[in-house]
C-alpha cells in the first residue's frame, strides 16, 4: 500500500526537477551549432534594438530633452536625458527578446520538428537535463546580445557608470527569468503560428507597460499598479539606476520578483514538456 503513493509522485509531472551535470554536453551541442551562424545570429538580434535606440533616443530625443524621473525615498526629483533614459531600458527588452526567441522558435525546432531532443535523450541525458541546457542556452545567448549591445552603447557614451558592471549578471538573470517563460509555452505549442499568441498578448504589451519608453507615472494608477508585477518593470527598476551611476531603490524585492518568475516558470515548463513527452 506504501509503494503506490511513493510511485505515482515518481511518475507525477510536477515532481521536483532531476538535474544533474549531463545538461553540459547538450548546452555544448547548442553552443557549437550556433558557432557556424554566429556572426549572422549576432546581427539579426542587436540590429533592431539598436534601430529603436537610434529613432527613438536620437529622434525624438532631440524633441523631449529630459526625462523627469521621481527620486527614491523622498528625494528630489532627477533629469536625465531621454537617450539614456530609453538605453537603460531598451537593454532589458534585448535581454528580454533575444532568450525568447531563442527558447521559442530554436527550442522548438529542437524539441518538435529536428526530433533533436528525442535523440539526445537516446543517451543517458534526462528530459529535466535537456530543459534545464536549452534554458541556460537561451540566457547565455541573450548575454551575449546584450553584451554587445552594451558595448555599442558604451561606445557612444550613452553612460560610463562603472556600475554597469553589475548590470551584466542582472541581464544574465533577466535572460534566465524570461527564458523559463518562453519554455512554457514551447511545451504547450503545436506550431510556430502559436507563438503568436504569446508575442501579441504578453510580450508587446509588457514592452509598452514597464517603463522603457515613457515613466511609470505617466500610466493610470490601475495599470501602473498591475505593470509593478510584470517581471520586465522589475528588470528595468534594477539596471536603469546603474546606468544613472546610481544604486537600485529595494533592489532585494525586484530581485525577488524575478527569482519567483524563473523558478515557477522553469519548474511549469518542465511540468508541461514531461507531460507533452509521456504523451
Amino acid at each position: 500500500m506504501s509503494a503506490q503513493p511513493s510511485t505515482a509522485a515518481a511518475h507525477s509531472i510536477w515532481r521536483a526537477p532531476r538535474l544533474s551535470w549531463r545538461f553540459w554536453p547538450v548546452f555544448l551541442r547548442n553552443l557549437l551549432v550556433w558557432r557556424k551562424l554566429a556572426i549572422p545570429s549576432l546581427v539579426g538580434n542587436i540590429a533592431e534594438p539598436l534601430m529603436w535606440l537610434f529613432a527613438f533616443g536620437y529622434g525624438m530625443g532631440a524633441l523631449v530633452g529630459q526625462i523627469t524621473l521621481p527620486g527614491a525615498a523622498g528625494a528630489a526629483d532627477v533629469k536625465v536625458p531621454y537617450i539614456l533614459f530609453l538605453a537603460s531600458g531598451s537593454i532589458c527588452m534585448s535581454a528580454m527578446n533575444a532568450a525568447t526567441f531563442e527558447a521559442l522558435y530554436s527550442a522548438f525546432s529542437r524539441m518538435h520538428v529536428q526530433k533533436t531532443w528525442d535523440g539526445i535523450m537516446n543517451a543517458p541525458v534526462s528530459l529535466d537535463d535537456v530543459v534545464l541546457a536549452e534554458m541556460l542556452w537561451a540566457a547565455f545567448k541573450s548575454l551575449f546580445t546584450v553584451s554587445a549591445i552594451l558595448l555599442v552603447m558604451l561606445c557612444l557614451g550613452i553612460s560610463h557608470s562603472p556600475k554597469l558592471l553589475l548590470a551584466w549578471p542582472i541581464l544574465l538573470g533577466v535572460g534566465v527569468t524570461f527564458s523559463c517563460i518562453a519554455l512554457v509555452f514551447n511545451a504547450l505549442a503545436k506550431g510556430y503560428d502559436f507563438f503568436t499568441y504569446y508575442f501579441t498578448l504578453c510580450i508587446t504589451p509588457m514592452m509598452f507597460l514597464s517603463g522603457i519608453f515613457f515613466p511609470l507615472e505617466q500610466l493610470p494608477p490601475l495599470v501602473r499598479l498591475l505593470s509593478q508585477a510584470l517581471p520586465l518593470t522589475n528588470a528595468v527598476a534594477l539596471v536603469r539606476p546603474l546606468f544613472m551611476d546610481e544604486w537600485p531603490h529595494q533592489a532585494w524585492q525586484h530581485g525577488l520578483v524575478l527569482l519567483v518568475y524563473s523558478a515557477g516558470g522553469f519548474w511549469l515548463a518542465l511540468a508541461l514538456t514531461r507531460r507533452r513527452f509521456r504523451g
